[in-house]
């Protein structure tokens, strides 16, 4: 399942810009705060992380100087310069090292600050292929025209979409960097009813935090990404949870984000003291969680391989500091660290500078986290009796 039309993953190095994700977002956004990293000139501090094997992304340094005099180079003989820059990036061995153009690094601007632009709905693929829409949200584009979840998308903008990786579909409804009032026309289809349905693509507000209070009076929060805000709205939900009930902390799938929203979260349930370290140029930094956080209440952490970067960071130190049980399989393991900076032609280079590591001073980089309980089939299911083990339901 896809969330939010800007929640797809990366589609190689161009994909990487056209269908912007927040699995590009994460550690050094902490750094910008603390001003314990060099400042950059344009863009203003918003630094990002990706997944990237530990072997090889400090050997795949790139010299910023060598990346703009490439780009302006080939600016020189009328070329692209952000073409010249990304095929430097590439010789370097810097796997999730990147180079994006100026309305791309717009774009994941909008979408760290928990907005995107679509059509407001996300979609899964069924087993026998079929493109379905998983969930509208309330008031976007897809919920006036009627669309409801269930409902077959058989076609965008005239091509088929059947047998189609969810993302690949997702990515379709977007645009390609398409702005705000653009329509696309998509297939729908409701039982035996087929139609065609013009969706003018809006600017939303994503719902990465959802509230469920569960059968036995357990809290279930699911969180799809650490966008803007989404830490207080973590801790806000934890408060206003009855006294006693367990909380459910669903990260599976969850791309990353911004870690300052990611250690904020570990607030909720941390009374202060250490959430990760991280290097950078070899020089270690630490992040913690504010005090007063809720450090009784029973919690299990849900966490699968679409776990990644800031969702990792949290997981990892709710693990370590023994606050919560986690269950389900292993995280993605994505733990490296990006800076971006502006290049001549305006394109925006992310190149990797250094790694964090969990409170026990694990590299999560390359190797993901093994949860507690590992349970390929039925996580949920399994996470629900351990938390009631625990004491967290009526």
């Amino acid at each position: 399942m896809l969330g939010p039309e800007f929640c797809t993953r990366p589609r190689g190095a161009r994909g990487r810009g056209a269908a912007l994700t927040l699995v590009f977002a994460s550690v050094l956004a902490a750094a910008a705060v603390t001003n314990c990293l060099p400042q950059e000139e344009d863009p203003p501090e918003r630094p990002v992380s990706r997944a990237a094997p530990s072997a090889g992304a400090g050997r795949g340094e790139v010299d910023r100087r060598e990346l703009a005099r490439a780009a302006a180079e080939a600016m020189a003989d009328g070329k692209s310069g952000a073409k010249a820059a990304q095929e430097v990036v590439s010789r370097s061995g810097d796997r999730w090292g990147a180079v994006y153009d100026q309305r791309a690094y717009e774009e994941f601007e909008q979408a760290l600050d928990g907005r995107y632009t679509g059509v407001g709905l996300s979609a899964r693929r069924a087993a026998d292929g079929r493109i379905e829409v998983d969930r509208v949200q309330p008031g976007g584009p897809a919920d006036r025209a009627g669309l409801k979840a269930g409902d077959r998308i058989r076609t965008v903008d005239g091509r088929r979409v059947d047998g189609r990786p969810a993302a690949e579909v997702v990515a379709l409804l977007r645009g390609d960097g398409a702005p705000p009032g653009s329509v696309v026309a998509v297939g729908v289809q409701r039982g035996t009813r087929a139609w065609s349905e013009r969706l003018r693509r809006a600017m939303l507000a994503t719902e990465d935090v959802t509230v469920q209070r569960l059968d036995d009076g357990s809290l279930r929060i699911r969180v799809a990404a650490f966008t803007k805000g989404t830490g207080q709205r973590i801790r806000d939900a934890v408060r206003k949870a009855p006294k006693g009930a367990g909380v459910l902390l669903d990260l599976r799938g969850n791309s990353g984000g911004l870690v300052t929203e990611a250690v904020t979260a570990a607030s909720a349930f941390l009374d202060g003291g250490l959430v990760a370290t991280y290097d950078v140029h070899g020089k270690e930094q630490a992040l913690y969680a504010q005090p007063g956080g809720d450090t009784g209440r029973p919690l299990v952490a849900l966490v699968d391989g679409g776990t990644m970067s800031a969702a990792e960071l949290l997981a990892g130190a709710l693990k370590d500091r023994g606050r919560a049980v986690t269950v389900g399989s292993r995280t993605f393991g994505k733990g490296s660290v990006q800076m971006p900076s502006r290049l001549p032609d305006g394109s925006v280079a992310e190149l990797t500078v250094g790694h964090y590591r969990t409170p026990a001073g694990h590299s999560v980089d390359g190797r993901g986290i093994t949860p507690d309980l590992v349970a390929a089939d039925r996580a949920e299911e399994r996470a629900r009796t351990v938390l009631s083990g625990l004491g967290g339901g009526s």
